[in-house]
Order: structure tokens, then sequence, then C-alpha cells
């Protein structure tokens, strides 16, 4: 193996989801970061994995980057994994590819499994042009994210936790308007998986009623724009 940093995806819940390649990938480097040492000992448990391991995580990254950067150049091969998922989207994985490249060391990202786009696919709404927005800030900013994500055009994906989901739809409804469309897909490729479609309102009454559980994804619909909104009025009263 040449040296260099391999990002490889995980599986956001069934483990039949992991790549051959990626299970071959962590047995071969030298050592694998990891978001959650304990979640990602059970997945190398499991595929029989024998690599050494070390924590990355978003509290230790500003301090083991440059280390980590020093051992590939040495010619060690490094891979990086998150708890579920992609590396960097919406995870740790930014800061030390950012570093790799400045300094010309190469990178490796394998395809694999990531939550939004089995939830974008299965929305109904258009996939020709989105926006990934990730989580949304919880204090400082969200209003005004709130009021931009309001006038965006394209799709839009928002990962959100069951403990703020209700929040998040009920001030969504507030600035998009409680008619807007959305997707609401929790536990992708788990055994409890389920998506709801509908408006806002209709999402907020289900989630009075039944207890958020699990990890979402949002997919919401775009702000139709005036001619559009025109052009459907004239073609629903032909």
């Amino acid at each position: 193996m040449e040296n260099k940093l391999y990002i490889v995806p995980t599986p956001v819940g069934n483990l039949e989801d992991m790549t051959f390649r990626a299970v071959r990938i962590l047995k071969e480097v030298d050592l694998i970061l990891a978001e959650d040492t304990r979640i990602t000992r059970f997945l190398l448990k499991h595929f029989e994995i024998q690599s050494r391991m070390q924590s990355h995580h978003k509290f230790n990254e500003h301090q083991t980057v440059d280390l980590i950067v020093s051992r590939i150049k040495a010619g060690e091969n490094i891979a990086l994994v998150s708890d579920a998922g992609t590396p960097g989207i919406s995870d740790p994985g930014f800061l030390l590819i950012r570093e790799c490249i400045k300094n010309g060391l190469k990178i490796e990202c394998l395809p694999g499994a990531t939550a939004f786009v089995p939830a974008l696919v299965m929305s109904g709404l258009p996939t020709d042009r989105f926006c990934f927005e990730g989580f949304l800030p919880q204090k400082k900013g969200r209003q005004t994210k709130m009021e931009e994500l309001a006038q965006e055009s394209r799709t839009m994906i928002i990962y959100e936790s069951p403990f703020r989901i209700l929040k998040t739809l009920t001030q969504m409804a507030e600035y998009f308007g409680e008619d807007r469309l959305i997707s609401v897909s929790r536990e992708i490729s788990k055994v409890h998986e389920e998506t709801l479609r509908g408006t806002l309102k209709e999402m907020i009454s289900h989630f009075s009623v039944n207890e958020p559980r699990g990890e979402f994804v949002l997919i919401i619909e775009g702000k139709e724009k005036e001619k559009e909104k025109k052009q459907n009025k004239y073609s629903k009263q032909d």
C-alpha cells in the first residue's frame, strides 16, 4: 500500500452495507482513526479486523492532526472512520483532510454509506438540485439560518436528533409555512427504518403524539418561485 490517508465510510445501520474494499483497507492500514473507539471496536470485531486504533474526534482533532500528518509522511497508511457514514459529512475529518492536502499527501476516499442519499431519493421531492445543511445551529445563528432557508428554492437536507425534531419542525412551520412539504426519514437501513411524507403541519401533529426515536434526516421542499406559483395556479384552474 502506498502511504496515504484513507477515508473509509462505515454502515449507518445495517452491517451488511460495509463494502469488501472497506474491510480490506481497514485490515491493511497501520492505524485506524475512530470517532468513538467503543463503536468502531464493535465493527472491527465483527469483520475480524485487528489493526491498531486511535481516538480522533472533534474535541482532540486540533491537537492530533499534525502528528497524524507526520506519521503519513513517514510512510504509514492511516484510515479515518466515523461512528457511521462517511467521515467529513457532519463528522470529524475536514481538518485532517485539509492538512494532508496542504502537505501534498495522497488521500483516497472510498464510496459508501451516507444517510442523506437514501433519504433524499425516497422523499419524492426534486433531486436535481439540493443543498445539504447538516445539523442546524442550536442557538446562535439559528434564527438567521431559518430565515435564509425559508427563501431557498432547492430541496433542503437537514440532520436532526430525536430530542430537537419537534422543535425544529415547529420552527420550520413558522418560517417556511405549515403547508411546506417534507419527508422525514429515521433509522436509515436499520430494523425500524421509517419514512413519513406530508406537510410540516402533519409532521408536527404526528410527532406530538408519537415519541421521536432514532436519528432523523429531513428532506424539505424548496420555496416555489412566484413565476412557478402562477403557472401551477393556472394549470390547476384549467
